[in-house]
């Protein structure tokens, strides 16, 4: 794409959203950065409107309901309706406008809970979802199935789909009911060093295994994509190719922390998949490859946690 280029980002006081339009190479294009009252994505005439309006080159579409394994279980309706909605809104509206870029951001809980990892991208609807995040899975698999189907029909139309893994890092939440695993355990540890605890429980054993990567790692990612855009895969993860046990992941927080107290494992507590890593063949293939540190991103998560609390 051409500098100066107009790229919309639905979602764009989301912390996947807000990373993608404050990271540096953002200066190179025209963002268009509209709030939810200004760009209904609920509301397909909104959706309409807004894209005649601004004319944007390209889409990206990181907007959405997102949350943790205790939000996804007690709004399922939402998760699949609501996401579900704004995915075929925005792709459909960019396609009828002949917009022929879009990039949609979706996640590596679309693929089967008992897929054998690493997971690739041809595993999308090969096998059962992970019940307690199903709806969401659901609604990101039918947006990534109709960009497929986009390209298929007309190949002009280049509508690609990125799959993160897990994210964490600037802008994200930290209220345990609607937070992910590491800033939901960030905010615990701290709170429990603040109040003197001497220990911390751990849903499950820990063993489970998570791959997070640092969000602003996705943001220079994006910026790469567009930059070799025609050369991107139709789907393609994006993470470290390389996963912690949960265990893991409160040792290295806690050391950050500087919490020394003692950990206790709350068997009866969903633990959801026990591995989610992405396989990222087609990633280097691409010549990407994520810069910062698990001691690095936490430490700067943090950071932005004391700032969100002060």
């Amino acid at each position: 794409m051409d500098k100066n280029s107009k790229v919309l980002i639905t979602g764009s006081n989301g912390m996947v959203g807000r990373n993608i339009a404050e990271f540096s190479k953002s200066v190179n294009y025209v963002l268009l950065t509209p709030s939810s009252k200004e760009l209904n994505l609920l509301d397909r005439t909104s959706v309409d409107n807004y894209i005649k309006q601004h004319s944007p080159d390209l889409v990206i579409h990181c907007a959405g309901i997102v949350g943790g394994i205790q939000a996804n279980i007690a709004q399922p309706v939402k998760f699949l309706v609501d996401n579900t909605q704004m995915g075929i809104n925005i792709i459909m509206a960019a396609y009828d406008a002949g917009i022929t870029k879009f990039i949609n951001m979706s996640s590596s809980c679309m693929y089967p809970r008992h897929a054998q990892n690493p997971l690739s991208e041809e595993l999308i609807l090969k096998g059962e979802l992970e019940p307690t995040n199903e709806g969401y899975a659901i609604a990101k698999i039918t947006s990534t199935r109709l960009c497929e189907y986009i390209h298929r029909e007309d190949s002009h139309y280049q509508y690609k789909t990125i799959i993160p893994c897990n994210l964490y890092g600037k802008y994200d939440k930290f209220d345990p009911k609607h937070s992910h695993m590491i800033p939901a355990v960030i905010k615990k540890i701290a709170d429990a060093k603040n109040e003197g605890k001497k220990t911390i429980d751990i849903w499950g054993d820990g063993e489970a295994r998570r791959e997070f990567m640092y969000v602003e790692d996705l943001a220079d990612f994006v910026y790469y994509a567009i930059e070799n855009f025609n050369q991107m895969p139709q789907n393609i993860n994006v993470g470290l190719g390389h996963d912690y046990s949960i265990n893991e992941y409160y040792k290295a927080i806690a050391k950050v922390i500087g919490f020394d107290g003692k950990f206790i494992h709350d068997l009866s507590k969903p633990i959801g998949m026990k591995q989610k890593l992405i396989d990222d063949t087609k990633l280097k293939a691409f010549g990407w490859k994520h810069e910062t540190s698990l001691d690095d991103g936490i430490e700067k998560t943090l950071n932005y946690y004391h700032e969100v609390i002060s």
